[in-house]
């Protein structure tokens, strides 16, 4: 279920769509949690590369959308905050709907009935806030709140669907699952600009790079959008 991508970082390929495990300088951290069925998976993941349930200390999440948050309830009764982008956080803690005048919103609103608030504390971050060793930048487009994680000292890039993998290269979150393509040019050319270099670079979906130069593959990117 999990395969390690360095000494402190496992990947969940979870059919179609990643999370991420990483041992941050003791803490443990779950990156994304799929699709509601696939908390049994993340948590025997865990197992798999060493841990235990009650070894995990946070959840973060790029951002609100059905395969991203949807295997948070297997948490439930876990005490691990939860930390996502401040614009997104009313939608996982079911406070706000998404909007039904956008496209992708109407969508997110339509699975909605499927996705669970969580029990567990929600953090909010803005641009430039700190966890551990990751920093939140903020990368919207895909969704307003969407946000990316770099650790510098892990060369480690978290990139959610601000990008996809495909056929080796990165290309960016697409019209029909983005709240706003304009938004996610710009976020790709800021985040390109603004991260500092990582190594590892792991997509909301494809195959994540490892030790692969991950942020040049960005930066190819970013000179095309």
């Amino acid at each position: 279920m999990v395969t390690a991508l360095d000494d402190d970082v496992w990947w969940y390929d979870l059919t179609g769509v990643n999370a991420t495990l990483v041992d941050d300088d003791g803490a443990l951290t779950l990156v994304d949690t799929g699709l509601p069925w696939h908390g049994n998976g993340l948590v025997a993941g865990l197992s798999e590369a060493g841990y235990e349930l009650r070894d995990l200390d946070r959840i973060l999440l790029t951002h609100f959308d059905f395969d991203h948050v949807g295997g948070l309830t297997a948490f439930d009764g876990i005490d691990v905050p939860i930390y996502v982008g401040k614009r997104d956080a009313p939608l996982v803690t079911g406070e706000r709907s998404p909007p039904l005048g956008n496209h992708k919103g109407a969508f997110q609103r339509l699975v909605s009935p499927f996705v669970d608030a969580p029990d567990n504390d929600v953090i909010p971050l803005a641009d430039g806030d700190t966890v551990g060793s990751f920093t939140a930048y903020h990368t919207p487009g895909h969704t307003p709140g969407h946000v990316c994680y770099v650790s510098e000292s892990l060369s480690l890039g978290l990139l959610g669907d601000l990008v996809r993998e495909d056929s080796g290269r990165f290309e960016p979150s697409p019209w029909l699952l983005s709240y706003d393509t304009d938004a996610v040019a710009r976020s790709v050319r800021d985040f390109a600009e603004r991260a500092p270099q990582f190594e590892i670079a792991v997509p909301g979906h494809g195959v994540p790079f490892e030790k692969k130069n991950g942020s040049e593959r960005l930066d190819r990117l970013a000179a095309t959008v």
